[in-house]
Order: C-alpha cells, then structure tokens, then sequence
C-alpha cells in the first residue's frame, strides 16, 4: 500500500464517518423538533437568569450555618459508605481476582456481584432503596455504598491482576501462605493505588450525595431540594456555592495526599 493510498483511504473514512454522524443528528434532531441555534442564542439570557436569580445575598448569610450542618453531615456520610465500601471490595477483589481467586466459583461469584451493583445507576439505587428504607439518612448510605462496591471491587481486582501477578507468583514460590502473600506482599505493594482509588471514590460520592439526598431527603441535597421548591433561589444559590467549595477543598487535599503518597 502506498502512502497516497493510506491517506486516501483515511480521508474516505473520515469523510464517511462525519457524513454518518451529521445525518444521524438530522434526524434525531428533526424527530425531537430540536433547533441548534435557538438553544445558542437563549444560553445568554439563561446565565442571566441564574446571575439575577441565584446570586446568594445577605439574607441567604443567616442560613448558612445550617447549610454548613448538612454539608459537614453528607462530606461524613459520603466518606463513611465509600470507606466501608472499599474495606468490603478489597476482601471480594482478592477473592474473585484471577491472580489471586480462592477457585473459579469465587472468581464468578465476584464479578457477578460487582457487575451488578456497578451497573444499576445511582439513581436507582436510591430509588429502590427508598421503598425499603423510606427517607432516612441510611437510604443515602446503601445506595452511596452500593455504587462504590461494585465500582471499586472491579478496579481493585483490574489492580491485583496488572501490578501484583508477578509478585504473588514470587512468593507462593518461596512457601509463603496465602493470607501471607496476600496481607504481607499483595497489599503493601499496591497500597499507593488503592488510597489513590479511595480518594477519587470519595470525591465523587461527595458530589453525588447531593442527588442522593434530593431524591432521599437528607443532607444538603434536601436543603437545595427545599429551598429551590420554595422559590428561595438565593438560598439554593447559597447551598450550591458551599458544594462547590467544599468539593473544590476536598479535590486539592486529594491532590495533595496523592503526591505524597507516590
């Protein structure tokens, strides 16, 4: 093949693929009745809207160490399920890894249970749980728990197989015991990652607390919920701020750790 040939033919897939796209949007947009530039054109007033609107004034300022209450309670809640779900991964990784498995029973067992509870949304999470367990602030906790188990069980188990294969072969070689392999060569060895894994997971569930407790009722998603229902936009504006901020600090000190981890 040449190299007028190659480029050609790229060219033709490229071409090929961007025509396929524009009219796959054509119809989808024609279907929906959805017009590109008037969305454009009403972006300005809509930022407008939420400057005038939004803006926390003096008034939102008493209400602040309320919502301060309920940030420091869903930051707390967010951190305790991600924790406890991380500890519980950890133990199903290790058992349901392919470096590491018990037998193909565990490794099957595992990824069915991650694979379950990492691929039904938050959302629905929540939703379900909330027929059981009513609006409580452990609806918030099982489904923020649920969601990270399966999402970190499958990343600690891609963990054990990419960077502690070789070590465990090493050891099982010299006579160590399993749970010796595991807690004396596995962990140590992988232990910068995992916190870097926990940290992201908590940094995330701070963030999706605040639609846990709008749909649960709890923490300073209920705040927002409640104020934005009163038309006390102000106030929502106030408690979406204290979010920002919160997950902005939280972020650096992550950074932070990560650095001094490595």
């Amino acid at each position: 093949m040449t190299v007028q040939t190659f480029f050609h033919r790229r060219r033709s897939r490229f071409l090929f693929g961007f025509l396929f796209f524009s009219a796959l949007y054509y119809g989808a947009a024609t279907l929906v009745d959805y017009h590109l530039l008037n969305s454009f054109q009403a972006i300005p007033a809509a930022f407008a809207w939420l400057a005038t609107n939004f803006m926390p004034t003096t008034r939102s300022m008493a209400f602040l160490p309320l919502i301060l209450t309920k940030l420091g309670q869903t930051i707390i809640l967010s951190i305790t399920a991600t924790v406890i779900a991380a500890i519980l991964a950890l133990a199903l990784a290790i058992i349901g890894s392919s470096t590491t498995g018990l037998n193909r029973a565990t490794k099957l067992l595992a990824r069915v249970i991650a694979s379950i509870c990492r691929n039904i949304p938050l959302v629905a999470w929540a939703m379900i749980l909330l027929l059981s367990f009513k609006q409580s602030d452990f609806t918030g906790f099982l489904a923020l728990f649920f969601g990270s188990f399966g999402y970190l069980t499958r990343s600690f188990m891609e963990l054990i197989e990419s960077d502690a294969t070789a070590i465990y072969e090493a050891l099982s070689t010299t006579g160590a015991s399993y749970l010796q392999v595991v807690l004396r060569g596995i962990i140590p060895s992988i232990s910068a990652s995992l916190l870097s894994w926990l940290l992201y997971m908590i940094e995330n569930n701070i963030r999706d607390a605040t639609l846990v407790g709008i749909l649960t009722g709890t923490g300073i998603g209920f705040l927002f919920d409640l104020y934005y229902k009163s038309f006390r936009f102000d106030l929502a504006g106030m408690t979406t701020v204290t979010i920002i901020v919160a997950v902005v600090c939280l972020e650096l000190l992550a950074n932070q750790i990560r650095r001094l981890i490595r």
